[in-house]
């Protein structure tokens, strides 16, 4: 286990469909080559394709540990001995991730961060603008807007009214291309669904 002095918080954020669970792949995956021991968490709402496993658009999988909360990772994760622990999809954990997350970090364990930092009607989307201001290493990447091929740091909902299960907050709705659509600033139309 690395000493606190060593241990940094990473984070990688942006829109949907802009690779953030890809870059956490790589990541991971270079930290074992490095032969270190990783943990990889994602949140149990997550299960778009299939429970325990973090994957990504372009097909990349990893094995993970799916929890449903901050306390049951903080159980998951506490006295194991790791050097990192990826969570992936973390704007799932809400705001109780951030002191989690420094308490990692100022006990030795390096983490990885990856997940939306901006809703679907284009607001931050905690805790990912917190654990961004307290990161060593922020990513912000972009994806390709899907009506002009530019530069897209928002994703657009394409369905209007609530969808899903009705105890989970609107922004926090678990979707794909089916229900999304990677925009740039001009051609982001905010909380309004696109005219059919």
């Amino acid at each position: 286990m690395h000493p606190p002095a060593l241990a940094r918080l990473q984070v990688v954020a942006g829109p949907m469909f802009a690779g953030k669970s890809e870059e956490l792949l790589r990541r991971v995956r270079r930290a074992r080559i490095a032969g270190l021991s990783v943990e990889v968490v994602s949140h149990t709402l997550d299960d778009r394709r299939g429970p325990g496993q973090v994957s990504s658009h372009s097909g990349l999988r990893i094995e993970s540990h799916s929890v449903p909360d901050v306390d049951a990772l903080v159980s998951h994760v506490r006295g194991r001995g790791l050097d990192v622990v990826a969570i992936d999809e973390a704007q799932f954990f809400g705001a109780a991730l951030v002191p989690a997350v420094s308490a990692f970090v100022a006990g030795g364990l390096n983490v990885i961060v990856a997940g939306l930092c901006v809703t679907f009607d284009g607001r931050p989307f905690e805790p990912l603008p917190s654990l961004m201001a307290l990161a060593e290493d922020v990513l912000k990447l972009t994806a390709v807007c899907a009506v002009c091929g530019a530069d897209a740091a928002f994703h657009q909902r394409l369905v209007s009214g609530e969808s899903g299960d009705p105890s989970i907050p609107t922004q926090a709705q678990v979707g794909g291309i089916e229900s999304y659509q990677a925009r740039c600033r001009r051609h982001f139309t905010g909380d309004r669904p696109p005219a059919a």
